[in-house]
């Protein structure tokens, strides 16, 4: 079964009705998704929506694949092909059960995401991966990436040298003034808390 982008897919709660129409199909066992390059969100947002709604309608039994249009953050993630090829491997290729990152919103993590300070201010809290601390005081912020392979999850300082990454089952950053952006979605709500952790079900990818 294949989803691309519909018209009202920027609102969560359309899309969630859409994902669920096509899997009221008992007979579904892989779902498509097929962003397209041009559309309300990014690719991988579209991407991320898709399997948030699979998620809470418990039907992560279900084989997924990603045809991106281009490369991602997720796409580096998992080491999938973009274009043509990823359309090939997406009809094709075999599933294998990976972590699933979710975070306490019930929105899933395929690419990045990142807790940033309220205003461009720089965050003033602390962030930790399960026990290792990533900062305690004051920084530009933290980056969050799903992993293919257990714990799940690693974060790091927002840096642009490599390296530099605690991984673990959760990413916790906790502050006065954090805000959340998810594959590049920036919300305007200024939270005290925001994890990103492994889901209890993980969940089938289509990967090389």
């Amino acid at each position: 079964m294949l989803i691309t982008v519909g018209p009202d897919d920027d609102r969560p709660t359309a899309l969630a009705r859409r994902v669920a129409g096509l899997l009221s199909d008992a007979s579904v066992t892989r779902l498509i998704v097929a962003p397209g390059a041009d559309g309300p969100m990014t690719p991988d947002a579209f991407f991320a929506r898709v399997v948030a709604a699979v998620m809470k309608l418990e039907r992560l039994d279900l084989e997924i694949a990603y045809a991106a249009p281009h490369a991602t953050a997720a796409t580096k993630n998992f080491g999938l092909p973009h274009g043509d090829a990823a359309t090939r491997l997406a009809e094709t290729g075999t599933a294998q059960t990976i972590p699933l990152i979710r975070d306490d919103a019930a929105t899933v993590l395929v690419g990045r995401a990142r807790h940033l300070g309220s205003g461009g201010e720089k965050l003033h809290g602390e962030c930790i991966a399960d026990s290792q601390v990533i900062f305690d005081g004051h920084a530009r912020g933290v980056e969050i990436e799903p992993l293919t392979v257990e714990p799940g999850v690693r974060g790091r300082l927002i840096r642009r040298l490599p390296g530099g990454w605690k991984v673990g089952r959760a990413v916790q950053t906790g502050g006065t003034n954090i805000t959340v952006e998810r594959e590049g979605e920036l919300t305007d709500r200024v939270v005290k808390r925001s994890t990103f952790y492994r889901h209890h079900i993980d969940w089938n990818l289509v990967i090389p």
